[in-house]
């Protein structure tokens, strides 16, 4: 037998950034407790609305299953004493599981191991409505909250106040204490349109007896009609709506019944920069922008309302009334930021630590500037360009507009620049030094915006590194790892020859570091070339196919990159196996034998078999085609042309003995195995691909 299963907690407005987190979060608490309780259900739907978390369970069993319980107890040499009476640890046992002395000796088994005390028990399922309360206060106080609320007198503490609770199993109520509110079957609707308290009948009638109510508690539902809406409203005015998700997802928290309207706004406003329009648009009224066909901003907004409006130009009006002074905040500090240049501005960076065992900003901005300069003929910009970018790149960060706009810093820089006078590369790279910010995001379109983020990032790195500041766990406050995933990407992605050693120097030497930069360097290394195992990870690259490059102990990360591509295309060639195999046999002999002891000339007058002439001639062979190949990193044509050496090297080891009595052939033999595997390291350490069972 089962029943449908519904609850909700009715609050005050819940933070819209998270709202729809702790709704998923609330649903798999619930579901594990009931999977817990090995309870079974057919389906779990989840709705969230400013004022309200639920979850909709369908077809939950009304019983928990009957279960046969073993408990093990004492070895029997301890239950009783030399005459055969229970000792303490028995009557501990006999107590725990409700027996009597007398039975136990009936109650031996063995467990495989020695004969034990064990009794065996049926136990009759419990019914699920006694366990409800239990399972949703689990689930509840599981939920991430930060900064949890007392509310009144209540001791109880949750993220915003609890007003209501609705429980119901079938069509029967379950009164639960919830954060200090008893359970029923009321709910409440929407603020203004709704009156008085929602009877929710039943578990079904939940989502239309709300809807009827002018709350839309499917949040997926609500969010595709505010997109939609906001859509529509901008194609009556010949304009296309700029949808940022984000911005959707935070609209869609604050809504319960949303309406979207489109308002207007003075076209004078438009000779401010728009993405400053923008931003003051959508982080003070969440309001979205309008472009027209050639994705340039038109006076316009569209925001969405909670309320459906007899009147609603006058819900437009007052939106007007609000953005106008907000718009105009947005022109006074952009005006007032022309009037000092970015170099003026720079000043004031001495003034703002950028960490307190590494210096100012201003100290970063100098050597920022002079490592961009290095690096500049590495990606083919111009050096005195990207200098000046690193002098400049963060004087932006104390204007007006950045002040007040946060996620404007390098969008203003630019604009600033521009203004300035300044050349358009070094205004585009102030701009392009934050690229990517994440993942997906694009890279630096310039050579000089790649080398000054280039630069940016490595003079982090190597400067956290150095004051022992590294990410351990979780813990990453200066986001090194985004910085070493960006640095890999603008390298690989913009096929820049560089290696990191270098690069991870030259910043070093900016930093002025002690005696002990090298082994600094070194770490600042590896971790960032252990970032790209993540890298090739999401690209289903197989880890055995990265570690067979990482052997090689490689900095470059474009090499490193036409090596993994290479080797994950030959391993799924046929001659693969069989290869990687032979590889793992040589090097296990290899080893055996001391890799230092085995190099050495092949002497031809020595052979006894035709395989190991066979064998000799093909590496000969190859060695002189592939060298070419591998000055040009065609590392899938080098793998290409060992591939052949399949058969030679199978008829090897089938007819000819390494370890031979002789030990000038034996030695002879272990040189010819050397220089194989000498070819194969050309790429990388094949012998990686075989994967240990």
């Amino acid at each position: 037998m089962s029943k449908d299963f519904l609850v909700e907690i009715g609050t005050e407005e819940l933070p819209p950034k998270v709202l729809r987190q702790l709704s998923e979060t609330f649903a798999r608490g619930i579901a594990q407790g009931l999977k817990d309780q090995h309870l079974s259900f057919s389906t779990m739907t989840s709705y969230a609305a400013p004022r309200r978390l639920a979850v909709l369970i369908t077809d939950l069993a009304e019983q928990t299953p009957d279960q046969d319980v073993v408990s093990w107890g004492p070895p029997l040499k301890v239950a009783f004493d030399s005459e055969g009476k229970p000792t303490k640890a028995a009557e501990a046992f006999a107590r725990k599981n409700d027996l009597e002395i007398g039975v136990l000796a009936e109650l031996v088994e063995n467990d495989g191991q020695q004969d034990k005390l064990c009794v065996r028990q049926s136990v009759s399922g419990s019914n699920t409505e006694g366990l409800l309360g239990v399972i949703i206060n689990q689930s509840l106080s599981a939920l991430p909250i930060p900064k949890p609320m007392r509310w009144g007198r209540s001791r109880q503490e949750f993220v915003r106040p609890v007003q209501w609770a609705v429980v119901l199993f079938g069509s029967d109520t379950v009164a639960i204490d919830i954060l200090g509110v008893t359970s029923g079957n009321l709910s409440r609707g929407h603020r203004f349109h709704s009156a008085g308290n929602i009877e929710i009948t039943a578990p079904a009638a939940y989502r239309d007896a709300l809807y009827d109510a002018f709350v839309m508690v499917d949040f997926a539902e609500r969010r595709e009609l505010i997109r939609q809406g906001v859509m529509a409203a901008a194609k009556t005015a010949n304009g296309q709506a700029v949808i940022d998700e984000d911005l959707l997802e935070e609209v869609t928290s604050l809504n319960e019944w949303p309406v979207p309207l489109m308002g207007r706004f003075e076209e004078h406003f438009l000779e401010v920069p728009a993405e400053a329009l923008v931003s003051s648009m959508a982080q003070h009224q969440k309001y979205f922008h309008v472009v027209d066909a050639n994705s340039q901003l038109l006076p316009l907004f569209i925001t969405v309302a909670n309320i459906a409006s007899l009147d609603p130009q006058q819900v437009i009006r007052g939106n007007e009334r609000v953005i106008r002074p907000r718009l105009a905040d947005a022109a006074f500090f952009y005006n007032t930021d022309l009037k000092v240049t970015l170099e003026a501005r720079r000043e004031s960076l001495r003034k703002i630590i950028f960490q307190s065992k590494l210096g100012s900003v201003y100290d970063k901005t100098a050597r920022v500037s002079e490592l961009a300069k290095l690096l500049a003929p590495f990606v083919g910009a111009d050096a005195t360009a990207a200098g000046r970018a690193g002098e400049l790149c963060k004087s932006d960060l104390v204007s007006e507009m950045v002040g007040e706009f946060d996620d404007l810093q390098g969008v203003m820089g630019r604009y600033y620049a521009l203004n300035d006078g300044e050349d358009p590369a070094v205004a585009n790279a102030l701009l392009e030094q934050y690229l990517p910010r994440f993942a997906g995001d694009s890279i630096p379109a310039s050579t000089t915006g790649a080398a000054l983020a280039l630069a940016d990032r490595l003079d982090t790195l190597v400067g956290i590194f150095s004051i022992g500041q590294q990410p351990s766990g979780s813990r990453d406050p200066f986001a090194l790892r985004r910085a070493s995933l960006g640095i890999l990407r603008i390298i690989i992605e913009r096929n820049i020859d560089i290696d990191l050693k270098v690069a991870i120097a030259g910043a070093g030497q900016q930093l002025a570091l002690t005696e002990a930069s090298d082994d600094n360097n070194e770490q600042v290394l590896t971790y960032v070339i252990e970032r790209l195992k993540a890298w090739y990870r999401d690209e289903k690259v197989t880890p055995e196919v990265f570690a067979s490059v990482a052997a090689m102990g490689l900095s470059n990360p474009l090499d490193i990159d036409a090596r993994i591509k290479a080797v994950d295309e030959f391993s799924r060639a046929p001659e693969a196996v069989a290869l990687a195999s032979a590889n793992k046999r040589v090097l296990n002999i290899l080893v055996k034998q001391g890799e230092a002891n085995v190099a050495g000339q092949v002497d031809s007058t020595l052979f006894e078999d035709p395989a190991e002439a066979q064998l000799a001639a093909e590496i000969e062979r190859l060695s002189l085609l592939i060298a070419p190949l591998v000055n040009e990193r065609d590392y899938i044509g080098v793998l290409a042309a060992l591939a052949t050496l399949r058969e030679p090297v199978d008829n090897f080891f089938d007819a000819v003995l390494v370890m031979a009595d002789n030990l000038e052939v034996r030695a002879n033999r272990l040189a010819l195995l050397h220089s194989l595997r000498q070819l194969f390291l050309n790429v990388a350490d094949i012998s990686h691909l075989v994967v240990s069972k």
